[in-house]
């Protein structure tokens, strides 16, 4: 600590300064914090429209390399179409929802600072918990099929025999979230020109698949419905209207992220222009994608049946097309370029979601300490990490041990971070509709054409979602796991985070009704705790013994 910072100031988490008055507002306290906390969680402005249009459709994409398939096993061609016109039409009430809140409260905090200012400190904790929840497990995720599909295609190319260590998913899993982490550190214009490429290339890799399925003759719209049916099923729907509900996660999963963008806001250049154009763009470019996905890729090889319990559905993909050998390995190692995308784009998300949670005192205050020089959530990164390859190695380890296809420890990872999203999703549906009704005169610079009715049957989807995870007994041990840590999340926050709370700018703007909280116009810290209103306050007495400056 600098030896002339004020004494007032003792020497609080992760290196903050905070003030000897505290204050209660309801359920929660507010500490002042001293400008050198914020110093110490500077964010750099650089991304544009492209960076964050790019950053939306990476975080989804690989979205369209797997884990849709195993809708296919859950209710079958009709069943998976079904769910994903519904998704569908949720995600666009969603996105044009965060379209509207996100350049209106443009802040780090994303779906949290949505839920702060409309529902308080308790709807903000468990918005933004959620989303982390999402956000750290969707890594383990797509890393869990990277390193299934890297596997496989090292095998293949030298002929491996045997399983050595090297050459292991769990090995793998260590080296992406080594790499990608680093990338997310070294600064934010080599993310956001990293996010550009990666996503260019990705699409140009699903662009070719495209073309390829149509130009080889070998697309058969017959393999669809090619699932046998139970009793009562169709060649449609082979296990029934009941098989639509079980297919929902795996739909979701087509779309699952785009709603990452505000957390941007930042860093970004002109969020309030920039953020809605790409949110509303970048959920466009998937519906495209993945309508071709769903049409074309169940179209080729084995069909609906053999791609519904596949780890790896573009890989098998190529292979229909090309047929199996070195050509089909080498495709699938470009095709590893969409996992790519998502996997390092998330990484981002929930650097920047626990950034947000933990300067703001929700989570440990050291949680949002950013690089010296880099100005990256540096801590974040690194502890989301650690949490997601811990969580991929546990989910495989449990999986082998009961005889688990790789395709079903996806798919159990993958519900776990749909639970955690569509909680979230709720109530930022909640959230836009009590922000019109109890902050109706805020500036808004973009508004949803679809309005409160959209962000209403959003949400409603989104509840039927979240209750659709327990319908797969597959995977209902994981989702009850994820359940377990949320309830803790929840404790944690009602035994301890609940007394740290910091005035971030997601917190002046709640506290100020817009009046500040404003950090591309006001910086940082502009409103003190002393400024908290005395009829919606209590201070709290404290003693704080001085703190001799260092020597």
């Amino acid at each position: 600590m600098s030896d002339n910072f004020p004494r007032r100031f003792p020497l609080g988490q992760g290196g903050c300064a905070v003030a000897q008055e505290r204050r209660r507002v309801g359920s929660v306290s507010y500490e002042e914090a001293g400008e050198e906390y914020f110093v110490k969680r500077r964010l750099r402005r650089h991304a544009a429209f492209w960076s964050l249009w790019s950053l939306g459709v990476a975080a989804v994409i690989s979205g369209d390399f797997y884990g849709w398939n195993l809708g296919l096993d859950a209710g079958g061609f009709g069943g998976l179409l079904i769910a994903g016109l519904f998704i569908t039409a949720m995600y666009y009430g969603l996105c044009f929802s965060i379209a509207e809140m996100s350049p209106a409260l443009p802040h780090t905090g994303g779906a949290y600072s949505f839920a702060r200012s409309a529902m308080g400190p308790w709807g903000g904790f468990i918005t933004g918990l959620a989303e982390n929840m999402e956000y750290v497990i969707t890594p383990a995720v797509v890393v869990g099929a990277m390193g299934f599909l890297m596997h496989d295609i090292v095998a293949g190319l030298f002929n491996l025999t045997g399983a050595p260590w090297w050459n292991s998913p769990v090995t793998w899993w260590a080296v992406f979230y080594v790499v990608f982490v680093w990338v997310n550190i070294v600064g934010i214009e080599a993310t956001m020109r990293f996010t550009v490429l990666i996503n260019i290339l990705a699409l140009g890799i699903l662009a070719f698949f495209f073309i390829s399925v149509l130009a080889s003759g070998k697309f058969d719209a017959s393999l669809w419905t090619n699932i046998k049916p139970d009793s009562g099923g169709s060649s449609f729907l082979p296990h029934g209207i009941g098989g639509i509900f079980p297919a929902i996660p795996f739909a979701i999963w087509f779309f699952l992220a785009i709603e990452e963008l505000p957390l941007a806001a930042e860093e970004s250049h002109d969020p309030k222009r920039d953020v809605p154009r790409a949110t509303i763009w970048g959920m466009t470019t998937l519906v495209v994608a993945g309508a071709l996905t769903l049409l074309l890729n169940t179209g080729v090889g084995g069909g609906a049946a053999a791609l519904g319990t596949s780890a790896t559905p573009l890989f098998d993909g190529f292979k229909g097309v090309f047929g199996n050998g070195t050509a089909a390995e080498l495709l699938a190692l470009i095709g590893l370029v969409g996992l790519i995308a998502s996997f390092f784009t998330i990484i981002y998300a929930y650097g920047r979601n626990t950034y947000s949670l933990s300067r703001a005192g929700y989570f440990p205050k050291w949680l949002s300490v950013t690089h010296g020089t880099r100005n990256t959530p540096h801590v974040a990164l690194i502890a989301g990490a650690v949490v997601g390859y811990v969580l991929a190695v546990l989910i495989y380890e449990l999986g082998k041990g009961g005889g688990a296809l790789a395709g079903q420890i996806v798919g159990a990872l993958l519900n776990m971070a749909v639970f955690g999203a569509v909680i979230s999703y709720c109530m930022q549906c909640l959230s836009f509709i009590m922000l019109r009704r109890r902050m109706p005169d805020i500036e808004r610079p973009y508004r949803s054409p679809v309005g409160e009715w959209g962000a209403g049957i959003a949400g409603v989807i989104a509840l039927i979602s979240l209750i659709s995870l327990y319908s797969n007994s597959d995977y209902r041990p994981g989702v009850y796991g994820t359940l377990i840590y949320f309830v803790l999340g929840i404790v944690y926050f009602a035994v301890a985070g609940r007394h740290r709370l910091v005035l971030s700018p997601e917190e002046e703007f709640a506290m100020t009704r817009g009046a500040h909280g404003h950090p591309e116009l006001e910086g940082y810290g502009t409103t003190r705790v002393r400024d908290i209103p005395a009829d919606d306050a209590e201070p709290v007495a404290e003693e704080v013994p001085p703190v001799e400056p260092a020597t």
